[in-house]
């Protein structure tokens, strides 16, 4: 099987790589499980040191790293390079904190002494996907490195050369051989990799069904496993909100990576009192992006990641509307090379139409009009996925009082759902368990040790 690069600006063909075969993957299992044995006893000062040398080399060369992201995936070129600022923070965040997170846990037992000694596992496996391509494994890969971890990372197949430089910035720094580790493989064969006996843990970010394969594989061999699936995080506008500023974070949290994210913002839920008022000025801002080349720096709304994602949301809108659905705005392909779709909006949902249950994963929003903020809840809890969501209000404490009750694993006040290093990330219901970033990212894949000291006369 070959795994090739695909320009989704054009729908060219750039370059073909030939899958690992079954010989390669077991030596890189094999080192990666090597390598574990001597990086577990490795300083943490020796571990940030490398970790460093990594971020350092991402940033020294951002510009050649954001043109491969643009290239494979069709990220615009100034939001590739901010990606590559990102991931550099996340890993540069785990080497600055990863020793204090990791410190001993002394506990107050009634008899005795303890403490918590926080132990790596292993080699841990994780699935990674296109839409952010070096975010995604910083945030797997900086933890769990720093934790005392080796990686072993199967990379989405459409963004091959974005996974092999990864591998490059590792080698680069100096990793020792198995530290980190590229596995150009299909999906098939990750599952499969899952029962290996010398991993110890698995990771996937991607769709539901991506993660169930991998979590009933996970379940059968008892190891621990963390899912990020999908989302259809809701934009709650109250009538004390201030829309026009409302407005632009609505376009930023909709059309951000093309509107290709699973915190993007897709259901935008608006009291009545203020539902005209958004909806006038929310069209005006997406019947007016320019979409075109992502390399183009003018250019606000690039491609979807390829042509068969074009043609899956092409398809929910015409599923949608064929079911009753409005369209506000746009709803078809563009009429040009590549895999582009016009920025839409969709009005008039109702339970059983596509664009009601399914994420929709490009520039496509759903809009729903409410009588009032209860509304606005039970709507934005009608919903399979629970990853993020955000609510836009004048009144922080009731903008708290309503995140409280978004049965998600991250609400925002004032803000679309969003990332950063020190935050953690992860949802609930089918949009996965576990956490990534912060403190929680990196106590997903450690042994929490207890270790006891007892004196003699203490009781059995």
């Amino acid at each position: 099987m070959s795994i090739s690069t695909t320009d989704p600006n054009t729908n060219i063909v750039i370059k073909t790589f030939e899958e690992m075969n079954d010989d390669a993957l077991e030596t890189a299992v094999a080192n990666a499980s090597e390598a574990f044995n001597s990086w577990r006893k490795t300083p943490f000062s020796q571990r940030a040191d490398l970790m460093h040398k990594v971020a350092s080399l991402m940033r020294d060369k951002k510009e050649m790293l954001a043109k491969i992201i643009t290239l494979e995936m069709g990220k615009l070129i100034s939001q590739a390079e901010a990606e590559i600022d990102l991931s550099a923070s996340i890993i540069d965040y785990y080497a600055d904190n990863g020793e204090k997170f990791l410190a001993d846990k002394h506990l107050d037992p009634e008899y005795g002494k303890a403490f918590i000694r926080y132990a790596p596992l292993g080699v841990v496996f994780a699935v990674e996907p296109w839409n952010f391509p070096f975010y995604q494994v910083a945030r797997f890969a900086g933890p769990n490195i720093i934790a005392g971890n080796t990686v072993l990372i199967k990379h989405a197949s459409i963004v091959p050369q974005c996974a092999i430089a990864i591998a490059d910035l590792f080698e680069e720094a100096g990793a020792p051989k198995g530290l980190y580790t590229n596995l150009l493989i299909s999906g098939k064969r990750a599952s499969a990799l899952v029962s290996d006996v010398r991993i110890k843990g698995v990771s996937l970010t991607g769709s539901e069904a991506a993660g169930a394969s991998l979590a009933a594989e996970a379940g059968r061999n008892l190891k621990k496993s963390v899912l990020e699936l999908g989302g259809n995080d809701a934009f709650i506008v109250l009538e004390d909100a201030d829309i026009d500023k409302t407005v632009d974070w609505a376009l930023v949290g909709r059309i951000n990576n093309n509107g290709q994210c699973c915190v993007a913002s897709k259901r935008f839920i608006v009291v009545e009192a203020v539902a005209d008022e958004f909806l006038k000025k929310f069209t005006q801002k997406m019947e007016s992006l320019k979409v075109g080349d992502p390399m183009d720096r003018t250019t606000e709304l690039g491609p979807l990641c390829n042509e068969e994602a074009a043609v899956l949301i092409a398809d929910q809108v015409m599923r949608s509307v064929d079911a009753g659905a409005k369209l506000v705005l746009g709803g078809s392909r563009l009429k040009r090379p590549g895999a582009f779709m016009e920025p839409t909006i969709l009005t008039d949902l109702k339970p059983g139409m596509a664009a009601y249950h399914e994420e929709l994963f490009g520039p496509v929003a759903s809009f729903y009009r409410v009588k009032d903020e209860q509304a606005a809840i039970d709507l934005a809890n009608d919903s399979p996925f629970g990853l993020g969501g955000s609510v836009f209000t004048s009144d922080i404490e009731r903008g708290k009082r309503v995140a409280d009750e978004i049965d998600t694993g991250m609400v925002f006040i004032n803000h679309p759902t969003w990332t950063q290093a020190d935050l953690p990330f992860g949802g609930t219901k089918r949009s996965g368990y576990g956490r990534e970033l912060s403190e929680l990212g990196i106590n997903e894949f450690v042994n929490k040790k207890l270790i006891r000291i007892s004196a003699l006369s203490d009781p059995f």
